[in-house]
């Protein structure tokens, strides 16, 4: 019996220009064993979520540090949920507060969030203990 690899799309939504932190997460998501999807900079929320319903992926991986989390994470589950992939999991890092962090929570928006210092190691961990495939 195989065992499907998790599948990672990673996003950068918004204007925000600085990607070093994602393509760091990513390689390391790939190199602990999961297939990633990078859909580089400046992606909208129906680009992302496109991407992650074509790539049937696992998770939904945003990386924000512009601020614009409360706008980018509701939309992005309102579209899989409209596209039927409501069971893809999204997760997010970047510069967010914590009172931030506990609404997308507490709300269902964001099932995790890294925020900048958080080892490979913790994310890998997480992702593999909390998706199944």
């Amino acid at each position: 019996m195989t065992v499907r690899k998790i599948r990672v799309l990673m996003a950068k939504p918004g204007l925000d220009g600085h990607d070093r932190g994602v393509r760091v997460i990513a390689r390391g998501l790939r190199d602990a064993g999961m297939e990633v999807v990078y859909t580089g900079l400046h992606q909208t929320a129906e680009q992302v979520v496109t991407a992650a319903v074509q790539e049937d992926v696992d998770v939904v991986g945003l990386s924000i540090l512009s601020g614009a989390h409360m706008t980018f994470f509701p939309r992005v589950n309102e579209l899989l949920r409209e596209r039927g992939a409501g069971d893809i999991m999204v997760i997010g890092g970047g510069t967010i507060p914590e009172a931030d962090i506990r609404e997308l929570k507490e709300k269902g928006w964001a099932a995790e969030i890294f925020t900048p210092g958080t080892s490979l190691e913790k994310i890998v961990g997480w992702i593999q203990a909390n998706v199944k495939v």
